[in-house]
């Protein structure tokens, strides 16, 4: 079999650095994109064969697009792995617009930026190969969102509606699209997500108070994913599922936690929902 290639975003750490694990042991050529050289020189020195970096930042769309034509100009891509994202919290009463924008931005057009510009190499591998896949990395806040944690959960939910519309669109070029859902999964983006919630509380209007103990709960919470969330190399093996797989779920929630809040978001009333997710008054 033709060595398949596949470009993987956010690739430095967490769950994109062990989906590019998964993806060398099985064979793969990878793309993977990171922000900094410094990650770039370690992905070398790791994987001197099967691993190509590319620097890519989600706010700098040139850069997204130099990365579209190193990735096209080396012919078809098989997959494409939209795993890069960012968790930054504050009450949404009171985070800075420009913050909220900046999830936004990073969690949800720059997923539809990225696609585009890789499209063209996946197009190819669908017409030669006649599959070609691309695997948007949600979350279970895409689902069912609580405080602290609405610009987040916003993008994760528009990413549900972007990974719908896309699927349907691409059908018939034999591109599939797939959405995973990850629950609390053990990497650096809460650990970074708690700093930046504090730098943001840190010159807090006297609104700000009022969420005193939302953001406290949240900051406990976040502390608690980073340090005993299941390893990244969970939802990396179903990544590598999904990229093998001759007829995989469109759909996938990953995590023992997940599971359960995404079978009660199915059966229970949205009565009892808003009940269980909304905050107390101490």
């Amino acid at each position: 079999m033709t060595q398949r290639s596949v470009v993987v975003t956010g690739a430095s750490t967490g769950i994109g650095r062990a989906t590019v694990v998964e993806l060398v042991s099985a064979g793969f050529q990878v793309f993977a994109t990171i922000r900094r050289e410094a990650d770039a020189e370690s992905l070398r020195q790791q994987f001197p064969e099967l691993v190509t970096p590319v620097i890519m930042d989600l706010l700098d769309e040139a850069s997204v697009r130099a990365a579209g034509d190193v990735v096209n100009s080396a012919g078809p891509l098989f997959g494409l792995v939209n795993n890069a994202g960012a968790a930054l919290p504050g009450p949404l009463e009171t985070i800075p617009i420009e913050v909220f924008r900046r999830q936004i931005e990073i969690n949800l057009t720059a997923q539809l930026l990225v696609t585009q510009v890789m499209l063209p190499a996946l197009h190819r591998s669908a017409e030669q190969l006649g599959d070609a896949r691309i695997i948007m990395i949600g979350s279970i806040g895409g689902r069912l969102s609580g405080p602290i944690l609405g610009g987040y959960g916003a993008a994760k939910h528009g990413l549900v509606g972007l990974s719908s519309s896309l699927r349907a669109e691409l059908a018939p070029f034999n591109i599939k699209v797939l959405l995973i859902e990850p629950g609390a999964i053990a990497t650096p983006i809460w650990d970074r997500g708690r700093a930046a919630g504090d730098e943001l509380q840190s010159g807090a209007s006297q609104i700000n108070a009022r969420y005193a103990d939302q953001i406290e709960a949240s900051k406990k919470m976040t502390k608690r994913l980073a340090e005993s969330g299941p390893d990244p190399s969970v939802p990396a093996k179903v990544i590598l599922d999904a990229l093998q797989n001759n007829n995989p779920p469109p759909r996938q929630v990953v995590g023992r936690e997940a599971k359960v809040l995404a079978a009660m978001v199915r059966v229970l009333p949205f009565r009892t929902l808003y009940r269980l997710t909304a905050a107390r008054r101490r």
